[in-house]
């Protein structure tokens, strides 16, 4: 197979100024040498900055799509979406709900990911379940009526709960189980047996991430011991700073094991707070999410959410108990609003990119160099998408 040769690229990760080559040969990265170095097919990208695709680890949905309700029909609708706007893999996100529809879901979640290697949409890699096992007094827009109580390793002594061990079923403590990929949920340690949940999650290879929280820092630091290093949607849905409370957000600011999301969408988190968040914990241990839900891409109007109707004007979401519902921004909305605020190139790649492939253990995303995924963003000097590539294939863009 040929290679074809991304001439002239300025490469985010390198900081963007120097020029290199880039040669893509089928789905992976062959070579980054410099520009004019490599023999082939060649497409001049003079002018535009290359970033290793972005990866969405909290994604509700997008164009009137919501993960909960969905099926894989709707799983590809939103993929495309997120394809066109620069992510090449996603977790796709489940706010509490029946066992019923988990089955429904995580069923038709695996059934895209057998079909989905070959099409030019951003691939999923796991599920996460966020807030199954929260503090109802930090729900936010999530409904408590579905939140579990996890009872520990002696729950098989309790008739009609399921035991927080693997079973052949293919479940864990109710949530079912994917063939393959990632599995990550947002709890939080102060519920009943929350660091022994921590620690099982651990246990079984799960992402244990800290959110919808008023943890005190003992129980944080007991939780981050377990193998719970990681907090969802900084500042929000989780106690804030006081200079005499260091509160969850203080504690894992100054945690240097911990690693943190946030929505970069300028409403979520006021714009000076995020740079302050993302400085002070480093671009090296921060990542951008979306936070997305269904009416992303639909503009303003009136929609049904979880149950309930959600308004979304100017961009803003929101509950009819007054709470914001998630955010209606792409990853690239994100990336601009870093952008804005003074981020660098090298700087948005590692939030966008590098962090979450770490995060979720995945070696094979994150940075573009030989070896990896040819997944590929190009951004013109005007700021706006050029082209994304896929696993070497190019994705149509609006």
């Amino acid at each position: 197979m040929d290679e074809l040769i991304l001439r002239n690229c300025r490469v985010a990760a390198a900081g963007g100024e120097e020029v290199w080559d880039v040669a893509v040969k089928g789905d992976k990265v062959a070579a980054v040498e410099a520009a004019g170095s490599i023999a082939g097919e060649v497409r001049d990208c003079a002018g535009l900055v290359i970033y290793p695709g972005f990866i969405d680890v909290h994604n509700h949905g997008a164009v009137g799509v919501d993960v909960n309700e969905t099926d894989v029909k709707g799983l590809v609708a939103i993929a495309q979406f997120l394809a066109s706007e620069g992510v090449t893999a996603w977790l796709p996100t489940l706010v509490p709900d029946s066992d019923e529809v988990y089955r429904r879901v995580i069923d038709a979640i695996d059934r895209l990911m057998e079909m989905q290697s070959d099409m030019p949409i951003a691939q999923a890699v796991g599920v996460h379940y966020e807030g199954v096992f929260a503090n109802e007094r930090m729900c936010g827009a999530l409904r408590p009526e579905f939140f579990k109580k996890y009872l520990g390793a002696e729950s098989e002594n309790h008739p009609g709960l399921r035991p927080p061990l693997l079973r052949k079923e293919g479940s864990f403590y109710g949530l079912p189980l994917l063939k393959r990929g990632v599995h990550m949920t947002t709890f939080a340690p102060e519920v009943e047996n929350g660091v022994e949940l921590a620690a099982e999650l651990t246990r079984q290879g799960w992402i244990g991430s800290i959110g919808h929280t008023r943890a005190d820092v003992e129980t944080l630091d007991r939780a981050a011991a377990a193998g719970a290093r990681h907090v969802t949607h900084f500042f929000n849905a989780m106690t804030g700073i006081h200079h005499r409370d260091v509160g969850v957000a203080g504690w894992a600011l100054t945690n240097p094991g911990v690693t943190f999301d946030i929505i970069a969408d300028g409403i979520h988190v006021q714009p000076r707070m995020l740079e302050m968040a993302c400085r002070a914990k480093t671009p090296d241990k921060a990542i951008l999410i979306s936070d997305a839900v269904a009416p992303t891409g639909l503009g303003d109007g009136e929609f049904q959410l979880w149950g309930e109707k959600v308004i979304v004007e100017n961009k803003r979401t929101r509950n009819e108990r007054g709470s914001i519902a998630g955010s209606v921004i792409s990853m690239f909305d994100a990336i601009k609003g870093v952008r804005s605020i003074g981020f660098t190139p090298a700087e948005i790649a590692k939030m966008a990119s590098t962090n979450p492939a770490r995060l979720i253990g995945d070696a094979s995303r994150g940075s573009i160099e030989a070896g990896k995924r040819a997944d590929i963003v190009a951004v013109n000097s005007e700021g706006s998408i050029a082209f994304v590539m896929i696993g070497g294939t190019f994705v149509e863009t609006a």
